[in-house]
């Protein structure tokens, strides 16, 4: 049975299946087209409903009896309320380890949504979620082999490495070395995920739907829209393998100033199906390792820029976007060609992996976000309004709109001042957003909402680079804004020219751009600045 006949036989029949008798299950499995597999979802569903309903009352419980009679804005409820918080993000993330699957990919996405909730989860589904991944026995990896290559590991591969080197939410990766020696990563899928994905599917679609009708403002039914159409392509490795190569093609094509600096692996199709993948090893350093960047030559600050600009180009330009843009899939490495400076550092070359999850952006909608982020880079107020309500914020959150993009409070947005979207870092900004966050949690959820979903994805990998660029900065600058403001701003300029049909028209564009060089010019002239000063204050 097909892994998309399987999630829509389980869209429909998961919740009913954990209240049905046996009668029902036994007829479901007669009339299946696949007895066995229909077996495992309606043995499985129960088994993690009942986990994720034990979950949740245990948080409800706990912070319902630890805040009682607690004085709101006290000293001693917001020590309570920290502990409760750690206390149920551990309780989560225990929930995602043992249920795996589509519960870890959730983790994952919980560990960006800074705006959203308490910075005690964030922290620890983002320590977690990347690096303790469950991982599949050799036997079952040898199963998956024999399966769709064949034989065995050793048959099909000259050398293979029992114990995988990475494991992620949907499959782990085993390095191998062909027959003409050439060393490869190979990544098997976890064999449980097609039978697991409709019921985890079916079992957050219930806790989601249940939620929102007892609490309305609690309203996450976007997200398991997105999970319905996004993992069912996730577990298609061809098509990530197809999509790695799109991504480099759009670089060649549209952005060739810096294709050489972008990377993808090369796919070995011949020993590639839809679970499993065989593509070219990449010696490299994980994005977010500052010392091992280090060690390689290479200086943090230029990577944070290559970052910056290659999904800045994905976003505005290209309108195809790697939407996964965590630490454990960017890895960095010395670019082959080159030769270092006269300091001895050489430039690094960004390594893509994971192009399971890609979205595209429409003409529209592409130059609407490229608009907007100039916008904000500029902090034109007029700008931010008109370019968000297009996008579907509305009239009425649009500042919410920018203050999430950003992670800056309005007034901030729409400072003069140069470095008006650097995040300071400082304990008074960090109780500043989580004030927000609190406090206009209804609204944020009322945005989430209205947004299109290819716009929410956008959001995630915005978090999701935010947190790179903060790792290999320590902290927040103004140049990857800069970089921002000057894609989103050239993305602008070029639909404005194939827009215009008249040469007065070309002539009004270009001087906007002469207008918009002589900005970023004086940008970088005080981030120039900005540096020397903080260069001579140590």
């Amino acid at each position: 049975m097909s892994t998309r006949s399987l999630w829509r036989v389980g869209a429909k029949l998961a919740v009913a299946a954990t209240f049905l008798g046996g009668g029902a299950v036994g007829a479901a499995v007669i009339t299946s087209p696949d007895p066995q597999a229909t077996i495992k979802l309606y043995t499985t569903i129960p088994v993690r409903l009942f986990r994720d309903t034990v979950t949740a009352a245990s948080i409800v419980f706990d912070y319902e009896y630890s805040l009682w009679g607690l004085a709101e804005g006290s000293a001693e409820r917001l020590r309570v309320k920290h502990e409760v918080h750690c206390r149920s993000a551990d309780r989560l993330q225990e929930l995602c380890f043992k249920n795996g699957g589509i519960y870890i990919k959730l983790g994952q996405h919980i560990s960006q949504l800074e705006y959203l909730i308490p910075e005690e989860y964030v922290k620890t589904m983002r320590e977690s979620m990347l690096n303790r991944c469950p991982v599949s026995s050799y036997d079952q990896v040898c199963e998956v082999i024999q399966k769709e290559l064949g034989g065995k590991p050793e048959e099909i591969f000259d050398e293979f490495e029992p114990v995988p080197v990475a494991s992620a939410s949907l499959a782990q990766v085993h390095v191998a070395r062909l027959r003409n020696g050439q060393k490869v990563a190979v990544k098997v899928q976890h064999t449980h995920l097609t039978d697991t994905a409709a019921a985890d599917h079916a079992t957050v679609e219930f806790i989601v739907n249940t939620l929102h009708r007892l609490f309305p403002n609690f309203d996450y039914r976007w997200l398991v829209d997105e999970i319905r159409e996004s993992l069912p392509k996730e577990l298609d490795f061809l098509l990530e393998a197809k999509n790695g190569e799109k991504c480099m093609k759009n670089f060649q094509k549209l952005s060739p100033h810096i294709a050489q600096s972008v990377y993808a692996p090369v796919v070995y199709w011949s020993l590639s199906t839809s679970k499993l993948l065989t593509m070219e090893f990449i010696d490299g350093a994980q994005i977010s390792d500052v010392r091992v960047i280090r060690q390689l030559g290479l200086r943090p600050s230029e990577v944070s820029n290559l970052v910056t600009e290659a999904f800045a180009e994905m976003i505005y330009k290209h309108g195809f976007v790697h939407c996964d843009p965590h630490a454990a899939n960017l890895l960095v490495r010395p670019l082959p060609s080159s030769k270092g400076n006269i300091l001895g550092k050489g430039k690094p070359q960004l390594v893509l992996l994971d192009h399971g999850l890609y979205k595209e952006l429409d003409f529209a909608t592409r130059i609407n976000y490229a608009a907007l982020w100039k916008a904000l880079v500029f902090s034109d107020a007029k700008s931010i309004k008109e370019n968000s309500v297009k996008l579907g914020a509305g009239e009425d959150l649009y500042a919410l709109f920018a203050g999430i993009l950003t992670m800056r409070p309005w007034n901030r947005v729409i400072d003069r001042s140069v470095d008006h979207l650097v995040i300071k870092g400082i304990e008074s900004e960090r109780s500043e957003l989580q004030m927000y966050a609190s406090q206009y949690f209804p609204q944020i959820s009322e945005l989430l909402r209205r947004l299109p979903r290819v716009i929410l994805l956008m959001l995630k990998t915005n978090d999701c680079l935010r947190a790179v660029n903060k790792a290999l900065l320590q902290g927040s600058s103004l140049e990857p804004f800069i970089i921002i403001g000057k894609v989103s701003s050239e993305a602008v300029i070029e639909a404005k020219l194939l827009q215009k049909r008249s040469v007065l028209g070309w002539i009004i564009v270009w001087f906007e751009q002469i207008l918009l060089e002589a900005r970023f010019l004086g940008m970088q002239l005080a981030l120039w600045l900005l540096q020397m000063r903080k260069a001579l204050s140590y």
